[in-house]
């Protein structure tokens, strides 16, 4: 079965997303963070700003923490999981 695309916000919208409650984050020193995730999305706030935000918990990430934390509902992004960058090449 194919999982779904996840939703990723409009810019304007996540801008009013809270920030992730930090008590969800479990510190991680491997592949398996925040930024590998399936839910995660970002894009340029105003000023080129760069706003992170999981998709799953509709929430934003502060700075840094996509790199080294992730959640327990990580999933591996659709693309590894279905070789896409093998097929490109």
């Amino acid at each position: 079965m194919e999982r779904p695309h996840p939703p990723f916000p409009r810019p304007e919208a996540s801008g009013d997303w809270p920030w992730l409650d930090h008590g969800l984050l479990i510190p991680a020193s491997s592949a398996r963070v925040c930024m590998t995730c399936h839910w995660f999305c970002h894009h340029s706030a105003p000023h080129a700003i760069p706003q992170l935000a999981c998709a799953k918990h509709q929430a934003l990430l502060a700075h840094g923490e996509h790199l080294t934390h992730r959640c327990g509902s990580w999933s591996d992004s659709q693309e590894r999981q279905e070789d896409w960058a093998a097929a490109v090449a």
